[in-house]
Order: C-alpha cells, then sequence, then structure tokens
C-alpha cells in the first residue's frame, strides 16, 4: 500500500482504479445533503444489460442510483491515465459501454473520470477530444475545474426505450504523488 500523511487516504497502488474509487465514494457521500432522490454507490451492478446467465453484470465504478426506481443508475467510470495521451481504456469504455446503451441504458448521460498520474488535466481533456472526434464542451463558462461533456447519438437496441441522444460529462482528477514507479 502507498502510505500518505494523515491528511490523505491510504491508496493502494496494486489497484488504482478501485482503490480510488472506493475511497471516492464516501466523500462524496458526505458532500451530499441526505436530502437528494438518489444515492451514491461503488460498485453498482447494471442488470438491465447483462447477457444470459452464467454472465456478470456490467459494473460500474461509482453509482448515482434514483431512490423511487433503483434500475435508474446514473453512473460514473473511472479509468487510470498514465499521462494524457494514454486513453485507449477511456476511449474503449466510452465507445463500447456507454455509446452501446449497455452503459447507463436509462438515462440520457453519465459520466467518464480520469485518474491522471502526470501531465496536466487540460492537456488531457484535449487529447480526448482528439480521440473521440468530438468537441468538448465547458459545463459554463465560468467553470475552471478540469470538466467538459460531449454529445452523442447512441443506437438504441431493437423494442427497447433507452434514450439516443446521449452526454458524456469528462472529469480528470490530477493524481501527480500516485504516479506508478
Amino acid at each position: 500500500m502507498t502510505g500518505m500523511n494523515h491528511d490523505r487516504p491510504m491508496v493502494d497502488g496494486r489497484d488504482l482504479e478501485r482503490s480510488i474509487s472506493q475511497l471516492l465514494e464516501p466523500r462524496l457521500r458526505d458532500a451530499m445533503s441526505g436530502f437528494e432522490p438518489f444515492y451514491i454507490q461503488h460498485g453498482t451492478f447494471e442488470r438491465e444489460t447483462m447477457a444470459k446467465p452464467p454472465a456478470q453484470p456490467p459494473e460500474y465504478d461509482l453509482a448515482f442510483v434514483w431512490r423511487a426506481d433503483e434500475r435508474v443508475i446514473w453512473p460514473l467510470e473511472a479509468k487510470i491515465l498514465e499521462t494524457p495521451g494514454r486513453l485507449a481504456d477511456y476511449d474503449r469504455d466510452l465507445r463500447e459501454e456507454f455509446l452501446t446503451c449497455r452503459y447507463a441504458p436509462f438515462t440520457a448521460s453519465g459520466a467518464m473520470i480520469g485518474y491522471l498520474l502526470s501531465g496536466h488535466a487540460e492537456d488531457a481533456l484535449d487529447q480526448i477530444a482528439t480521440r473521440i472526434g468530438v468537441t468538448l464542451d465547458r459545463l459554463s463558462p465560468q467553470d475552471a475545474r478540469p470538466q467538459r461533456a460531449s454529445r452523442h447519438v447512441r443506437p438504441v437496441p431493437h423494442g427497447k426505450a433507452y434514450p439516443a441522444a446521449f452526454t458524456c460529462f469528462h472529469l480528470i482528477l490530477e493524481f501527480p504523488a500516485l504516479r506508478r514507479e
């Protein structure tokens, strides 16, 4: 395990993506009022798009689950980015999971979080835009945070009433102290 001082959480360097996501969940929950119509959960399963048994259902790194209908899940899929240009896994999850309706079938949006180990968040966002071939829009002109949104149209499986218009939110969190040796 990678030790941190008392102000920083312990992050297991053997499995950075899961370790960071697991530590992020209680911090997000602490920021919530408790009166939201949803709750946050690490490792949520998407049973709607699960293949026939014995297949395992898709599992989200983090998800906001709507209390009124727990089938409605707003997922956040996390990826370790060694550098701003190392985006193969990030791109694959966006294209093969979100844009096929396998992830977020009941919602018109979801999020990708990049845990950046070296480089700058703005460079990573520029590289993501180039890689996916879509403009990444700022969420507001005043927002200086490293986050953007991309708009897509996804093919909906025959017989399903999933939203075709899909917005993917992209957030980059820098973790230079966790760089792999």
